[in-house]
């Protein structure tokens, strides 16, 4: 389907799924949103924190509709599921913004590593999750981001098992999408990195990593989710994990040769 077939789909509630492998070739983007107050320290703190939160666009205070992804898409019902965040603490998981009111907030809409598979998938490198159907594995790190005003924490990060021959070559092909994550952040061992648990990810699904593969991480868009946590704000808004904005914008328009 198309991206807008697919926006069209979560509006109407009727589409309800991890959005990776769909739309092959259109940028999907993460979600953070927060009231105006808020605003101007979380978009000082992604320019601060490029890798875990590139900026594609901002939406609002007092309009919901997107001008460069997606001309036209109301980020209120866009997305298959959002998540409502109180004092820090994920109280509501729903598929539609409209009965909330959002007047005064801004929508950030941050790159997604889902955005470089498609070049990876392309050169060979098969992608467990998206071969299962399952939503990629996310981890929170020891990996600490720059702070700027409440917004302060640990990266997330996604992984993904490559073969140890392939490494070298999908480091060098996501490092030309600098504003969906780029280049990975860590690669072998996740304790070096503060996961003890690499089969219990805290977000998504654990996919199996054969004996001649490597667990490869790359910065994550879920990493505001981890800052809101920390920072208690009273009140912000996110996409589910893995549950994403898919774009009529093209990967390759992210691509740096």
């Amino acid at each position: 389907m198309t991206p807008a077939e697919l926006r069209a789909l979560s509006a109407a509630g009727s589409f309800d799924k991890p959005t990776a492998g769909y739309c092959p070739g259109f940028v999907q983007a993460n979600l953070a949103a927060f009231p105006e107050k808020d605003a101007a320290d979380f978009e000082a703190f992604c320019r601060a924190n490029p890798k875990p939160c590139p900026i594609l666009e901002v939406i609002g205070p007092n309009s919901y509709t997107s001008k460069f992804l997606a001309p036209g898409a109301d980020i209120r019902d866009a997305i298959p599921r959002y998540q409502i965040w109180h004092d820090g603490v994920c109280t509501e998981t729903v598929q539609s913004l409209h009965a909330i009111d959002t007047t005064d907030f801004v929508f950030f809409l941050l790159g997604c590593s889902f955005s470089f598979e498609e070049a990876l998938v392309e050169a060979g490198i098969s992608l467990r999750h998206i071969d299962q159907q399952k939503n990629v594995a996310m981890y929170r790190t020891n990996i600490p981001l720059q702070p700027v005003g409440l917004f302060d924490g640990n990266m997330v990060v996604s992984m993904r098992p490559i073969p140890a021959t392939q490494v070298e070559l999908a480091a060098k092909i996501t490092g030309m999408f600098p504003d969906v994550h780029g280049a990975p952040v860590h690669t072998d061992d996740p304790q070096a990195i503060g996961i003890t648990q690499i089969d219990q990810p805290d977000y998504g699904e654990f996919v199996e990593i054969k004996d001649n593969e490597i667990p490869v991480f790359w910065a994550c868009g879920v990493t505001p989710q981890n800052v809101v946590r920390k920072a208690k704000l009273p009140f912000a808004i996110s996409h589910a994990p893995g549950y994403m904005f898919v774009s009529d914008i093209k990967n390759s328009d992210y691509a740096v040769r």
